[in-house]
């Protein structure tokens, strides 16, 4: 495929772009983004207005059955070729102090703050993109060797909330001003806030953040004072025996669940497993709605899956049942199957 060079904006070739990511057309997508660039549209906005936008469809896609893993994953690999390619049309020499970007520890989603490492090293920030699932220690013992006016952090998943608390510790320890950004934190930054760091909502807004010294070091305490009840502790110790006892359930429950492939039966434990943390993470945070969110998410992955729509609310009323006296985790667990389950089902 070869795409037409076009003087229109980012909206306009966005359909063009999309079809470049499904057809796995690396060049064209390449072209089409050049083309904007030699139109005179500003590099920022076909980060912003273009590749991200694409990227948020093409999971979208994913999550409906629509597109496989492994054409996410190609689409993902071309928006990063995208985006080393407008980078280097762009070419933008450094007049401003270092900026670290990484994703926190166990979080591979590096797509979206490496779009905020361009906007940033774009705006004269000399910049260090670190990359996917950086741990703490490692982290933090780069940030003693290189000055670093700050550190941004990116969480995609809520669920990464207990680590990314950790790491955002860790980098406070150094004297080093922290942002955090991502999904992870909550539409509108919500457990940020409950863990005490400085939250911004997209790019630009982490840009003129990293620019505002006096505002980035202008955090509330953290407000975690519910862990004391060791509910988060408790279950986090006993995340390997309750998903043994979950997946016992549905076997016995779901007699169809016995003659399952070995892949199937993968998948199965790891949804088990993905409960389990999103409701730590609900804990940590002290809010229900983190996990209710995930669990409607959840079932319309499962739906479009052809899993039964009664299997969710049953491995719900199961943890319910064994973790009856984790009062937080159960009241959490009983809103979340409330959402899930059909009317008049029991």
């Amino acid at each position: 495929m070869t795409a037409a060079t076009t003087e229109a904006g980012p909206a306009a070739v966005f359909p063009a772009y999309l079809h470049c990511l499904q057809e796995a057309d690396e060049y064209a997508a390449i072209e089409v983004a050049r083309g904007l660039l030699d139109a005179g549209v500003p590099a920022e906005r076909v980060l912003l207005d273009l590749v991200a936008p694409a990227q948020a469809e093409v999971g979208e896609r994913w999550a409906r059955n629509e597109w496989s893993v492994a054409q996410e994953h190609a689409a993902t690999h071309i928006s990063e070729r995208v985006v080393a390619a407008v980078a280097g049309y762009a070419d933008p020499r450094p007049t401003r102090g270092r900026v670290v970007v990484a994703c926190m520890d166990g979080e591979w989603h590096a797509l979206p703050p490496r779009l905020v490492a361009e906007v940033l090293r774009l705006r004269g920030w000399q910049v260090t993109f670190l990359g996917a699932s950086v741990p703490a220690a490692h982290l933090v013992s780069y940030l003693h060797r290189h000055d670093a006016h700050a550190v941004a952090l990116a969480c995609a998943l809520p669920m990464r909330l207990p680590h990314a608390h950790r790491m955002i510790e860790a980098c406070r320890r150094s004297d080093v001003p922290i942002v955090v950004g991502g999904r992870g934190f909550g539409p509108d930054g919500r457990w940020a806030r409950r863990l005490g760091v400085a939250w911004a909502p997209d790019a630009p807004s982490a840009a003129d953040l990293v620019a505002d010294e006096r505002s980035l070091r202008r955090t509330p305490a953290a407000q975690l004072s519910h862990l004391v009840d060791d509910e988060y502790a408790g279950l986090v110790r006993r995340r390997g025996e309750l998903i043994d006892g979950a997946l016992a359930d549905v076997r016995d429950r779901m007699p169809a669940s016995r003659d399952y492939t070995p892949a199937q039966l993968d998948s199965t434990v790891s949804d088990l497993g993905y409960i389990l943390d999103f409701l730590a993470a609900a804990l940590y945070v002290d809010d229900g709605t983190l996990f209710t969110d995930f669990v409607a998410w959840m079932a319309g992955i499962l739906t479009s899956r052809g899993v039964p729509a009664a299997a969710l609310p049953m491995t719900l009323g199961h943890y319910a049942t064994v973790l009856r006296d984790h009062p937080r985790a159960a009241r959490f667990l009983a809103q979340a199957r409330a959402t899930v389950t059909p009317a008049g089902a029991g």
